[in-house]
Formats: structure tokens, C-alpha cells, sequence
């Protein structure tokens, strides 16, 4: 039977794909690549780039390709039957790449190249390919025994599946929870928005009232706006409890047990090859050389952010009680009594903006001032085949009109789609005998959606949000580097893999941008001077407690991986109670089971590196403080972040570009002084 998997197709036939195709296709491409290998290193060498890297990278490139639209469909579309094929499926891949990464005679051919005459003629982007594959095979377990190779494989296959196992708990316990809401006073505060928000969820359902639910713009709503405590408190609860032993729903999705055992593996296997925990080797491939630079850059900013944060607490404790609060503040109190403290500090409030960021007149001027900084031109392009009807197609040309890459974009929350947003690749760059492969990216969000008639309105954070994944997405689409291994986010370290995405949120802060992403829905006028100081001067609102939220995040997902101990295995709760003693300044109840539902690090690349976003938002906050000096339009300045950065892809070490971009190595104090935190 035909299977338009194993088609050569230049985008996904999404329309044409079904959950039938994607064990089938699987099985064919990886016994054709097993059966490929052994055909080039069936001739013993001499080895060369062009007669085995060349050609295992289009390998690599094919099977990529085949499954990346099989993984966007599955965190976008997911249901019951693709599910099945997918997991199926991940035994298979994990135990290809491990026999890969294993393979004894293929990491003597790559050495061999490394040794011979001819790495010396490679480019450096060729040569930086050998060396990161030569420390890929050792970190797989090349030199291991046949037992601990054996062992090391099995790990890896239970981990991919506890890791696919950990995201569709978290999902099934976020879509089983609802609750309908008959009699208006109940919703009593939230926003004309967020009602129609609400109303219209419970219309898809064919329901009378309002709908509420744990999708992301959902729970905001309720926790930011209603009055209404004790349903605050029953939608915090619902929320913080997913997929966790405390939650109301089916014990089969509790996350507890598949958290412990990865960690556990994943120390098993970080001794398997002589490392002393998971954190020392997540650290193998990334820009931190030691666990210490780690936790002393957490440290560091915690020493600095934490009598902040003490100090906004007290005045959102005093604020509370001012506006009649009884008793301790609790966690479900806190979004509620912070925006009306930032609306009574500043006059501003996030509905107020929402209508100034319709989504189409955001993501054009997005679009405008990409433009404006690296010279390149976007444009929709129709006709497409996609996966739901939402989602928009784009093209980006330089300023030559020289195609450089094209990207989708699912912007709204829905039933059976992953939370958070996210870019991920569809197609990679990359330089063939017969031409030239451009690349393709999937840039994903869960925003409110459009109510009715009207476009999507977006609140400010949601600008950011949109600016930080379409900063992924230049990394990827812009890159000028034509080997896979090295193109776009390909080789680029984790913990500047960030880079981009942060440095690309500074403009939604710039008054300059203002007349390109901002427009009245009904009107067309950009946001007032007026309510943009407000925004601005709201900016760093609590910024100390925000700052220790994430260094909590960062040092509690470092910490598990660093102290795991064999015998024990992981004290999750253990280290989160000690690192919340040390850091938090917001009383979390008993209840909370937050780890069970952090994606990142059980089921994303996050594990012992949480903390790439605040070592990346180092070196994003200080390459636009270069801007602030010479203008945050400055063409100049903006191609040299174009040519330096988003270009070189993992081509070279992300200090290496760094350093050619800014002229020095990065300080801490532009991060410091953008978050209010400057002492």
C-alpha cells in the first residue's frame, strides 16, 4: 500500500496521514538505514566526508523528515489511535539511535577522519561536526562493555517511553476536568473577554452557561479576575494537582512514580558512563562547564532578587488586607490581589491593552520588525496543506528575494493539544548533491481564541510569548549553514539555545515598535503613549518574586538530577521543600504537586538544564543592551546579529558567536538592570 510517510515529499501531506502509516513507515526507513550503514562501512575506509558523513546525514535527514509531522501531529491533534502508533513507535527510534551512537567500527571510521589528512582540509563547520559526533558516541556508551551496552539501551528505550507517558497523563488529566458555570454572579470581576471566552467554549460543547477548564487562558481568567474565592480556589487546586496523587481524576495518570524512575534512570545511566550524576553529564553538551558555574549563577541571582522578592510580598500582603482580606494569603489569592495592586499602582491593567494587540495586526507587525532588523521579507503563503484551520502558512525571503525559509503557525488553545507554546523543526537546512534543502519550522501557542466575529485579542504577555517562539523560529528558518548536523538550532549549546527567543521578546517593550504591532481591533489606533508608560513603568512589577520563581524551577530540577543517589533514588519532594525553604517568599499548600505536571523537564530536553533560560536571558539581555546603545533599529547592528548569531546555527561555539557579536564575553549586569534588580 502506498504511504505518503515514505513519499518525497517537500512539505507533509498532513490531510493524507494516518496513525496506519506511521509503524509501517517507521520499520522500512529503519531497516533501510541499518542495512545503508553496513553498506558504508562494509569497504574498512579510507574514510572521507563524502563517502560516510555526507551520506549518513542523509539518512539522518530522511528519517527526521518522515517522523517530524508524525510528533507535531501527536502533541496537536492527538487522539486515542495515533497515540498508540506514536508510542509504539518510540522503542524502535531509541533503539536505532542508541545502536548508532554504539556502533564501535563507526566511531573508528569517524576517528580515522578526525586523524587523517583530510579533517585538516574541512571547514570548520565539518570539522566541529566530527568533534561533536566523536563526544556523541562516547556519551552513548561506544566504550562500553556488551552487558552495559545492553543495559544502556534498555534505559534509554524506558526513558523515551516514561517521558511520552508523563506528557499524556499530564494532557488526559488537563482535558477531564471541566466545570460549568449556570449563574453569571459566580464569575463575578472577570472581564467582558474572558466571559465570551468561557460562553463560547460552552457552546462547542453544545452547553448553556459558561465553560470552565484548565486550558491555559481558562485558568488565568479565573485566578487573575474572579472574586469569587472558593472558585478560585477549586480551579488552583484542579490545576496544581493534574496527573498527581492529590488530583480528583483517574489515579492511572498520577506522574509520581514515572518521575522518580527518570531520574533514576537517568542517574543510571549518567554512571554507566562515568559521570558522577545526570547533571554532570547534561553539562557535557552544553555551555556551563561544571555544576558549580550552575548553581553559582543561581545563587547569584537569588542573592540579588530575594529581599526584593520579600519586599513585594509585604506590600501585596499589606495591599490584601488593606482591601479587606481575611486571614493568611494563599496561593490562589495571588494573581487576584497582584493585579489589582499593579492596576492600583500603575492605572494599568492587562485588559486594557488586550484590545490594542489583535493578533492580526501583532503577528504582521512582528513581521515588520524582523523585517527592519535583518532585512528580510515575510509573506502568507496559500494552499497549504495543514492539520486544522487555524493554522497560517509563511514564507521569508531575503533582501536579495532569495527564499531562505518557510514556517506554520497554530496560534490557539483547543481539546487535545499540548499545552505551552513551542517552535519545533518540520524541515532543516541542509546542502545536497541535488540542491539545495530549505527550511521549514512549526511555531506553536495556546492563546485565547477568536471570540465570534472578532479577531483574537492578545494580552501583553502573550505578545512576548509570541516574539520569544518566532526568535527560535529565525534560528532555524535563518541559518545559512548547509550541513544538518550544524544547521540552525542543530549543535547549538542548550543553554544558548535560548538566545534568540529571549532577545527577540526586548521589542515588545520598545516605544519605536509600538506603531507596528499595535492597532485598536475597531478602531486601527496604536496603543497610546499614555498606556504604554504605564506598561512600562508595570514592567518590573514583583520582578523579584518572578526572578526567585524561576531560579526555584531551575535550581529544584538541577538539584534532583545532581543529588540523586543510587541506593535512594530521587528525593523529588524532598529537595523542592528545601529549595523552597531557601527561596520562596509565597506560602504553597500541602496539596500542590507542581512537578507532576513540569513538562519541561520529565518530558521535554529540559532535565538538569531548566537553567538555560536564565543562563541564555544573560547573554539575550546583554546583546540588546548593544541596541539600546546604537539604537534598537540600528541595521548595522541588526545584520551583525543576523550574520554572527542566527546564521552560524551551531556551527561554532555559542560563545565563540557570541563574543563576535558583542565584542566581549557577557556580564550579568544587563540582566540585572532590565529586571529592576540592579542594586
Amino acid at each position: 500500500m502506498p504511504n505518503p510517510l515514505l513519499d518525497e515529499f517537500e512539505l507533509p501531506p498532513f490531510s493524507s496521514i494516518k496513525a496506519a502509516d506511521i509503524e509501517p513507515a517507521v520499520d522500512q526507513l529503519l531497516a533501510h538505514n541499518k542495512k545503508r550503514l553496513k553498506e558504508l562501512l562494509a569497504n574498512g575506509g579510507p574514510y572521507t566526508w563524502a563517502n560516510l558523513v555526507y551520506p549518513i546525514e542523509l539518512m539522518d535527514d530522511q528519517l527526521s523528515r518522515m517522523w517530524s509531522p508524525v510528533s507535531h501531529l501527536n502533541s496537536v491533534m492527538n487522539n486515542d489511535e495515533w497515540r498508540e502508533a506514536y508510542s509504539a513507535c518510540l522503542p524502535k527510534l531509541s533503539e536505532y539511535s542508541t545502536e548508532v551512537g554504539q556502533n564501535k567500527a563507526l566511531y573508528d571510521a569517524y576517528h580515522s577522519i578526525k586523524e587523517g589528512d583530510e579533517y585538516a582540509l574541512l571547514d570548520p563547520a565539518q570539522q566541529k561536526i566530527i568533534d561533536d559526533d566523536i563526544r556523541d558516541f562516547e556519551l552513548s556508551g561506544v566504550a562500553l562493555t556488551a552487558a552495559k551496552k545492553k543495559r544502556y539501551m534498555d534505559i534509554s528505550q524506558q526513558l523515551s517511553l516514561l517521558s511520552n507517558q508523563f506528557e499524556e497523563n499530564l494532557m488526559d488529566a488537563t482535558n477531564v476536568w471541566s466545570k460549568l458555570i449556570l449563574d453569571e454572579t459566580a464569575l463575578k470581576g472577570l472581564p467582558d473577554s474572558a466571559m465570551s471566552l468561557l460562553r463560547q467554549a460552552a457552546e462547542q460543547k453544545e452547553q448553556e452557561g459558561w465553560l470552565l477548564t484548565l486550558e491555559f487562558p481558562s485558568y488565568l481568567a479565573v485566578m487573575t479576575y474572579a472574586d469569587n474565592r472558593s472558585l478560585r480556589h477549586e480551579v488552583y487546586r484542579a490545576f496544581v494537582t493534574r496527573a498527581s496523587d492529590q488530583s480528583d481524576a483517574s489515579e492511572q495518570w498520577d506522574n509520581s512514580q514515572i518521575m522518580a524512575d527518570i531520574v533514576k534512570l537517568r542517574h543510571e545511566k549518567s554512571e554507566l558512563l562515568g559521570f558522577a550524576s545526570y547533571a554532570d553529564l547534561s553539562l557535557a553538551t552544553k555551555m556551563a562547564e561544571s555544576p558549580s558555574d550552575v548553581l553559582q549563577l543561581l545563587n547569584e541571582l537569588s542573592e540579588r532578587s530575594l529581599p526584593m522578592a520579600k519586599k513585594d510580598m509585604a506590600e501585596l500582603t499589606t495591599f490584601a488586607k488593606e482591601q479587606g482580606h481575611q486571614g493568611d494569603l494563599e496561593a490562589w489569592d495571588l494573581s487576584y490581589f497582584s493585579e489589582k495592586l499593579k492596576e492600583q499602582q500603575y492605572q494599568f491593567a492587562e485588559e486594557d491593552v488586550k484590545p490594542y494587540f489583535p493578533v492580526n495586526r501583532v503577528l504582521p507587525g512582528m513581521f515588520s520588525v524582523v523585517e527592519k532588523l535583518f532585512g528580510i521579507k515575510i509573506s502568507e503563503l496559500k494552499g497549504v496543506d495543514t492539520w486544522h484551520k487555524d493554522v497560517q502558512f509563511f514564507g521569508i525571503c531575503d533582501e536579495s528575494g532569495q527564499q531562505r525559509g518557510r514556517f506554520y503557525i497554530d496560534l490557539y488553545a483547543r481539546a487535545h493539544k499540548r499545552g505551552g507554546a513551542w517552535m519545533d523543526e518540520c524541515v532543516t537546512r541542509f546542502k545536497k548533491l541535488n540542491g539545495l534543502q530549505l527550511p521549514v519550522a512549526y511555531l506553536t501557542c495556546n492563546f485565547t481564541p477568536p471570540i465570534g466575529e472578532d479577531p483574537a485579542l492578545l494580552t501583553h504577555s502573550e505578545v512576548e510569548t509570541l516574539f520569544h517562539e518566532f526568535g527560535h523560529g529565525l534560528h532555524h528558518l535563518l541559518t545559512q549553514v548547509d550541513y544538518l548536523s550544524v544547521s540552525g538550532i542543530h549543535g547549538v549549546e542548550w543553554d544558548a539555545v535560548e538566545l534568540p527567543s529571549q532577545f527577540m521578546e526586548n521589542w515588545c517593550w520598545q516605544l519605536d515598535a509600538m506603531p507596528l504591532i499595535s492597532g485598536h481591533y475597531q478602531t486601527g489606533e496604536e496603543l497610546p503613549k499614555e498606556i504604554f508608560n504605564k506598561m512600562l513603568a508595570a514592567k518590573n512589577f514583583q520582578a523579584g518574586m518572578q526572578m526567585v520563581r524561576q531560579i526555584e524551577f531551575s535550581l529544584f530540577d538541577f538539584r534532583i538530577h545532581l543529588e540523586c543517589d543510587k541506593q535512594q533514588g530521587a528525593n523529588i519532594n524532598g529537595i523542592l521543600q528545601q529549595v523552597r525553604n531557601q527561596l520562596s517568599v509565597v506560602k504553597t499548600p500541602d496539596f500542590n504537586r507542581f512537578p507532576n505536571g513540569f513538562s519541561h523537564i520529565f518530558a521535554g530536553g529540559y532535565g538538569a538544564g531548566y537553567y538555560s533560560y536564565k543562563w541564555a536571558e544573560v547573554l539575550s539581555s546583554d546583546a540588546f543592551s548593544l541596541f539600546e546603545e546604537k539604537g534598537v533599529f540600528d541595521q548595522v547592528t541588526g545584520r551583525s546579529f543576523l550574520h554572527n548569531i542566527l546564521e552560524k546555527g551551531g556551527s561554532q561555539n555559542a560563545l565563540t558567536l557570541f563574543t563576535a557579536f558583542r565584542g566581549r564575553k557577557p556580564t550579568i549586569d544587563a540582566l540585572l538592570r532590565h529586571t529592576g534588580i540592579t542594586t
